[in-house]
């Protein structure tokens, strides 16, 4: 229940959307320290001879928590076009807050990698309810941006992560660093469940009119129209509907390029620094590249969301992959250090904001009763690529190949960009059977495409 100074004037539809954007981010920033946390204490964790780690199964655990973030993505973009967006986001936070506890307790690796497996669940499945939650508040022409916005919460994550470290590692040894980790469920999850809404898109799919005007009322908002979807809709489940009539087309089309997408996204956050000191930089630049590109990143959302309002998020999605392309390709040139640090930020501005515009377009034109289902199945086929990106980056090093690197992960780019261009043309002819409409009776994508 909200306080009496809230409740006595209902708050303004701007006012709700910043709530659930601000807490929805808070979520997102933990999820991100709590996915990169790993990686800034994995030197510690490997000098511990209580634990019990070894290179090889550093590895192994990795994978462990990616493999459980691929089946959270997958699982719980179903759950919540079942059961609600609010209640998914509440249960992915407490398993990767409880997971994170036992982290920091666990008395050897059989253990920790459990524990990282039910993190990686929530972890998984946490980010594409917040992204269905957020673009299902945003006023119209805002989607895209705020969504954006969202995503700035990962980098954050990441760049604590590191910060915590540095700050704990030396005096408190890791274990401390994942007791981080429990913050969130005495903070966030009491925020989210006091102060956030269910979706009103949602509870209108599902035909739950009574609780959705209670929502319209306590919040002052406007009861949406309920989506005109196909009459065999109500009957599918909603990863049916995801391959229901032309769908299929673009189903696989965002899959396709989510893998290419986060290929690149991991395999270039995983070897930036090596293939930068192969091209011959000091170990020290080669690490603040790390920073300037992640910068980037957090520039390229604001300004990828602004502009995809406007024009729409596949259209910069594909501008946006092949701009990748170009600078991650150039970045095998080696260039004087001032201009190679300005490359470098602009990689950042295009490559994760290019991923990100892809969750934004599958928001966009898929519609409420299978859009989480949408979002949590992109993310999920992606994370296949965001486990053979890094993989692959190891091969090439290992063979003695890393001169190929940034051309090797420029032509991710562009298979990114062809997909998105395909699917531009079966969204401009499957544009008469609309496939979602925005809450105040904008169309999607398939028909900017024809403006």
């Amino acid at each position: 229940m909200l306080p009496e100074s809230l409740t006595s004037r209902a708050p303004s539809p701007a006012k709700v959307a910043t709530i659930v954007v601000a807490l929805c981010w808070l979520l997102v920033f933990f999820d991100g320290l709590d996915l990169f946390v790993y990686g800034a204490v994995l030197p510690d964790m490997l000098a511990d001879p209580t634990l019990g780690l070894t290179p090889a199964t550093a590895g192994d655990v990795g994978s462990v928590a990616t493999f459980g973030m691929l089946l959270g993505a997958l699982s719980a973009g179903i759950a919540t076009d079942r059961i609600g967006r609010k209640r998914v986001l509440l249960l992915c936070c407490i398993l990767f807050s409880v997971a994170s506890g036992l982290c920091a307790i666990a008395p050897d690796i059989t253990t920790f990698g459990a524990a990282r497996l039910v993190a990686g669940l929530g972890l998984g499945g946490l980010l594409p309810t917040a992204i269905a939650l957020v673009a299902e508040y945003a006023p119209a022409g805002r989607r895209n941006l705020l969504i954006g916005a969202l995503m700035t919460a990962h980098h954050a994550g990441g760049i604590a992560a590191s910060t915590i470290g540095i700050w704990l590692l030396e005096d408190f040894g890791w274990r401390t660093v994942f007791l981080i980790g429990v913050i969130p469920l005495f903070i966030a999850v009491p925020l989210v469940a006091r102060f956030v809404p269910e979706s009103l898109a949602f509870l209108v799919a599902k035909g739950r009119s009574a609780a959705a005007e209670h929502l319209c009322r306590r919040y002052g908002l406007t009861l949406p129209a309920p989506e005109e979807s196909g009459n065999d809709a109500p009957r599918k489940t909603a990863l049916a509907q995801l391959f229901g009539r032309d769908r299929w087309r673009v189903t696989t089309l965002f899959w396709l390029t989510s893998f290419a997408g986060l290929l690149l996204v991991y395999g270039i956050s995983t070897w930036l620094p090596s293939l930068m000191r192969s091209e011959g930089y000091n170990l020290g630049s080669a690490l603040a590249f790390l920073l300037v590109i992640n910068g980037g990143g957090i520039v390229g959302m604001f300004v990828a969301g602004r502009i995809a309002d406007r024009f729409g998020p596949v259209r910069v999605a594909t501008i946006w992959f092949a701009l990748t392309a170009a600078t991650v390709y150039s970045l095998g040139a080696h260039l004087p250090l001032a201009a190679t640090y300005l490359l470098v930020f602009a990689a950042g501005v295009f490559l994760f904001s290019a991923q990100t515009m892809v969750y934004a377009a599958v928001a966009d034109v898929y519609p409420t009763s299978s859009r989480a289902t949408a979002i949590g199945w992109t993310t999920g086929i992606g994370r296949f690529g965001a486990v053979f990106g890094p993989w692959m980056g190891g091969q090439l090093f290992a063979g003695g190949n890393q001169g190929w690197g940034f051309g090797i992960f420029a032509l991710a780019a562009v298979v990114a960009t062809v997909t998105l261009l395909v699917l531009k043309l079966v969204l401009a002819r499957s544009a008469s059977v609309t496939m979602a409409k925005d809450e105040d009776g904008a169309v999607g994508e398939q028909s900017l495409v024809l403006r």
